[in-house]
């Protein structure tokens, strides 16, 4: 087990974030986290990486884990000139071969390596940010809502970069979402989050349903109707074949407050 959550609590003043989490991601698992804005994902993901300390309960890690980050965003100085090549040798320094090899695995042009930060356009810069991950040769990669402002053809491929990653790295992979209705059908386990784990499973894939082509035509509003789970249930799941984008289907039980539609 790369990281363990065991009846995992926060609570910042009297609000309490996170309740009772059990958590867990084993070496080459892809795991999608989702849940709406507010859900506790993000204070999950910093207890999980030793940055937020518990209330009650305990985070284990392996010894010696190393872990590869990619910020949903990440804010460059227009007046602080940083190339793509230097902020790869942040904080420690790269080879030009190491670095040029980081970003052709990830699909950055080679041109692009003079390019100032602040230059970049989103799907460049998220690439950018995966390469530098990647140069840490990570045991587990946690994507922090790492597609948010691309468009969905963007999103789509940027996901099946990440499981063609996993297959030739063997890293296990951390993904963290507040859209509802994107589920990686590579992921192995998907964890819907609203406070408190609602439900865990494998993603159900609707390959050939029409719904999955409306998912990539509608907003959030629409797929979510797609949306449904069901508390303490097995899943019986199969995964698609062209690493894209589908929804999962769950039921609503008691204690789940994320039944209604969220604007991203």
């Amino acid at each position: 087990m790369l990281v363990e959550a065991k009846a995992l609590t926060i609570r910042r003043g009297s609000e309490t974030q996170l309740s009772a989490v059990d958590f867990h991601i084993k070496a080459g698992e892809i795991v999608t986290v989702l849940g709406p804005n507010g859900s506790g994902k993000s204070t999950l993901m910093r207890a999980l990486l030793g940055i937020l300390p518990p209330s009650s309960g305990e985070v284990r890690r392996a010894p010696g884990l190393v872990i590869g980050y990619v910020p949903q965003k990440l804010a460059v100085d227009h007046n602080l000139p940083m190339t793509v090549r230097r902020f790869l040798s942040l904080p420690k320094r790269v080879s030009d071969a190491e670095a040029m090899a980081a970003l052709a695995r990830t699909g950055v042009d080679a041109g692009l390596a003079q390019r100032q930060m602040s230059a970049l356009s989103g799907g460049q810069l998220q690439r950018v940010l995966l390469a530098r991950a990647l140069l840490a040769k990570p045991q587990l990669l946690v994507l922090d809502e790492a597609t948010q402002g691309l468009d969905q053809p963007g999103e789509a491929a940027f996901y099946r970069l990440i499981a063609e990653i996993r297959a030739e790295t063997g890293a296990a992979v951390l993904m963290v979402s507040h859209d509802l209705h994107v589920v990686m059908a590579a992921s192995d386990r998907v964890v819907c989050l609203n406070g408190h784990v609602c439900c865990e499973g494998t993603p159900r894939v609707v390959s050939n349903a029409p719904e999955y082509r409306a998912l990539f035509g509608l907003g959030t509003q629409g797929a979510l109707a797609l949306y449904r789970h069901e508390h303490d249930h097995g899943h019986d799941h199969s995964h698609a074949h062209d690493g894209a984008l589908l929804p999962a289907t769950h039921i609503h039980g008691p204690g789940c407050n994320h039944g209604h539609a969220h604007n991203a």
